[in-house]
């Protein structure tokens, strides 16, 4: 039975349960394996602290450096659910990796972005200033490159000029220090690292996420194939979980987010900071609990045809995610799907 097959088949039986006033069934799990983020609380921290994730427990085995080594982590089973952009996933799923993507956990919106800056006394004023310059990213393959190469194809450079805009891998925490020092001429910051940095001044973007797509969500979690099949009640309620807990956070004033925030960090004591929690904002997430949309795998598939790395319609987005486990997934979405 393929995967897309049973997910449909998963995806009717336990909303007869729900139909029919059943019980739900029980779950195959006990614990979900995940990787955690210095000073963020990630979504299945939040739905523990809220109660949604109950019965699971979460079973924290250490921070992650990157999306793409997250998911990595689910292709190689040692954690159960890891979260990516969606161009790293596309480009996972693309060489037949056996995961699922099952929901949109993060993105951009008018608080939550992206911004590639540049010192207000750069030379720099558009793509083709960016020849022969270097541009500070947290990793490589994932969303802050795609953006950078999405803006330099807005501007018509073509591939050789592209190829003289040289990405230089830069811890976020220093990314700011690295602009200032002339280290490099662009640097990429978001969240609290992006609001400190403005707040010190001397520095403006010359780009965004945001400017070149607008409001959208960025990245997907994953679950592996072998843990849907064999664990399928899990994986709804886990997911339901996680879609209620961004759902919450979507609909609940920021300072009371904050407040939550705050209280996992310091409950969990990894010796770390709350700090930055002070500048979160908003999920970023544009889909109601994480549904996803093909439209938000199809930006990147397109680019991975561009690169040459697929064939014009050989992967098609609806092939690499479901909706099938998401309690926001409405009911004639989840039987269309099933078909």
């Amino acid at each position: 039975m393929t995967i897309t097959r049973f997910l449909g088949l998963a995806a009717l039986s336990l909303g007869l349960f729900a139909t029919q006033g059943h019980a739900a069934p029980p779950l195959e799990k006990t614990e979900i394996r995940y990787q955690g983020w210095a000073g963020q609380v990630t979504w299945i921290e939040l739905a523990e602290e809220l109660g949604y994730l109950a019965p699971l427990k979460a079973k924290w085995v250490g921070n992650t450096i990157s999306g793409p080594q997250d998911i990595q982590s689910v292709v190689t089973g040692d954690v159960d659910l890891g979260g990516a952009f969606n161009g790293a996933v596309v480009k996972l799923l693309a060489k037949k990796a056996p995961i699922k993507a099952v929901l949109g956990y993060y993105g951009v919106d008018e608080n939550t972005y992206s911004g590639y800056y540049v010192k207000d006394d750069s030379p720099i004023k558009s793509a083709r200033d960016l020849l022969g310059k270097k541009v500070a990213v947290n990793t490589l393959g994932a969303h802050h490159e795609f953006m950078v190469r999405e803006y330099l194809d807005r501007a018509k450079l073509s591939d050789a000029e592209a190829k003289q805009v040289t990405l230089v891998v830069t811890p976020p925490v220093t990314g700011e220090q690295a602009l200032r020092q002339g280290h490099v001429e662009v640097t990429t910051l978001g969240g609290v690292l992006r609001d400190k940095a403005l707040e010190r001044g001397g520095i403006h973007p010359l780009f965004t996420d945001r400017a070149l797509y607008g409001n959208f969500t960025a990245g997907t979690i994953v679950l592996h194939n072998k843990f849907i099949e064999q664990n399928p009640n899990t994986s709804r309620h886990l997911v339901s979980a996680l879609a209620r807990s961004i759902e919450w956070a979507r609909n609940t004033p920021a300072a009371e987010v904050r407040a939550r925030f705050v209280k996992v960090i310091e409950a969990r004591k990894r010796a770390e900071s709350a700090d930055t929690i002070q500048y979160w904002k908003s999920t970023g997430v544009a889909g109601t609990g994480g549904v996803i949309k093909d439209s938000e795998l199809q930006i990147w598939i397109n680019w991975l045809v561009k690169d040459g790395l697929l064939k014009p319609g050989q992967v098609k987005p609806a092939d690499l995610y479901t909706n099938a486990f998401n309690p926001y997934f409405n009911n004639a979405e989840k039987l269309a799907a099933a078909k």
